[in-house]
């Protein structure tokens, strides 16, 4: 059987997430934001916390690991190049490596850019990569710390997955991100038809997360940057990809 996953909103607008694996009983949580919610998930499922995924040291994904701990030891997994300023880790990753979640293998991809060291992982079998803050609903995390062609870099790794890869990102963003995708991508019919879906999921207070690789690839302008139609709005044609994302993301961030 392939993982259950379980969606957990947490703080004002990041998620967290639970990997269940019914064979064996292991659960992984990937990313720690708050430990109340994950706490209260894990005993209504009946769920045995086994493993802790950590993406990245940014406080809103780490900062109710000791609670979480405290309440359900487990062994903590992250990224040996961000180690440093982790919280204590039980194993170390790079990318390549691979992490055991009761029979399924999933896989680390080094997805630096918002943060040096931020890694994502991806499990085949159950179709889904979690991706925390690189490649987001619509969007792609703010390049803190790394450089536009790094972060580039890593979402061309993340958008060779299979199209029908579940992304798990980490933050209710969605709806701006929409707002901001129809002014580089106005005539994407895909596009103006996923905003509006989103506006009427949030209205109803749905999430918008997850989503699927293959919304992405159709719909968000970050995995776009060789688009014709992009690249003409932004008066970039023929420009290489690279600095195409790099003009988009840019546009973000003023935006």
């Amino acid at each position: 059987m392939t993982l259950q996953i379980l969606t957990i909103p947490c703080l004002s607008d990041n998620y967290a997430y639970l990997a269940h694996d019914p064979d064996t009983g292991q659960t992984a949580a990937i990313d720690v934001p708050e430990a109340g919610p994950i706490i209260e998930a894990l005993e209504n499922k009946g769920w045995t916390l086994s493993h802790v995924l950590l993406t990245h040291h940014h406080w809103d994904h780490i900062d109710g690991l000791p609670d979480l701990l405290a309440k359900h030891p487990a062994k903590v997994i992250g990224a040996a190049a961000d180690a440093h300023r982790l919280p204590p880790l039980d194993i170390a990753l790079a990318e390549g490596d691979t992490v055991e979640i009761g029979n399924e293998t999933g896989q680390v991809i080094d997805v630096s850019g918002h943060t040096v060291g931020h890694i994502a992982y991806y499990f085949p079998e159950s179709q889904t990569v979690f991706t925390a803050d690189s490649l987001m609903a619509l969007g792609c995390g703010r390049v803190f710390e790394g450089t536009m062609p790094q972060m580039y870099e890593s979402l061309c790794k993340l958008a060779a997955l299979p199209p029908d890869t579940t992304v798990c990102s980490g933050h209710e963003y969605t709806q701006s991100n929409a707002k901001f995708a129809l002014t580089v991508d106005p005539d994407n019919p895909a596009l103006i038809s996923r905003a509006e879906a989103v506006i009427a999921a949030r209205s109803r207070n749905q999430p918008t997360v997850p989503s699927t690789l293959a919304e992405e690839l159709a719909t968000n302008p970050f995995l776009r940057a060789d688009n014709p139609a992009i690249q003409a709005h932004l008066g970039m044609t023929g420009a290489h990809p690279a600095a195409v994302f790099a003009e988009i993301r840019a546009r973000k961030d003023r935006f």
